[in-house]
C-alpha cells in the first residue's frame, strides 16, 4: 500500500508516537513553532494516521503497547521511504542502535533520557536532509 502523497507547500508535518501523554505534549509544544504535529499513543494509531496524510517526519518511541516502535518505523519506511525517521529508545546497546539505524533507515535514534529540544533539534536536522 503506498501512502498519501507529500503536499507542496506549508510547513513540515511530523507525527509523534508515544504512550506517554506528558511526552506527546511536550514535544508537540517543542515542535509547534516549527511544523504542524500530529500526535499518536500507539503503533496501530499511527498506522491509522500515515493512511490519511503524508508526514515529513516521524519521531516514535521504542517501547510502545501491541509493537515496538522500531517495527513501525520499518513499516513506514516501506510505506512511504521519503519520510524521515527518528527513534527514540532507553537501550544504549551500540548493536542495537546500528542495527535499529540500519534497517528502519534512520535519521536519528536517541537515547534515553532525552529533552524535548534534543529531539526538536534531530527533528530539525532530520528535515534539513
Amino acid at each position: 500500500m503506498a501512502g498519501p502523497e507529500a503536499s507542496q507547500k506549508g510547513p513540515p508535518v511530523v507525527l509523534l508516537v508515544d504512550d506517554e501523554p506528558l511526552i506527546l505534549e511536550s514535544l508537540g509544544q517543542e515542535l509547534s513553532g516549527v511544523c504542524k504535529v500530529y500526535t499518536a499513543a500507539s503503533a496501530a494509531e499511527a498506522d491509522l494516521r500515515l493512511a490519511a496524510r503524508h508526514y515529513d517526519a516521524i519521531v516514535c518511541d521504542h517501547m510502545l503497547p501491541g509493537e515496538q516502535g522500531l517495527d513501525f518505523l520499518v513499516r513506514a519506511m516501506e510505506m512511504i521511504p521519503s519520510t524521515r525517521r527518528i527513534l527514540v529508545t532507553g537501550y544504549t546497546n551500540p548493536e542495537f542502535i546500528t542495527r535499529s539505524m540500519s534497517i528502519a533507515g534512520l535519521s536519528a535514534c536517541l537515547v534515553k533520557p532525552v529533552r524535548a529540544a534534543q529531539i526538536a533539534a534531530a527533528v530539525k536536522a532530520a528535515l534539513a536532509q
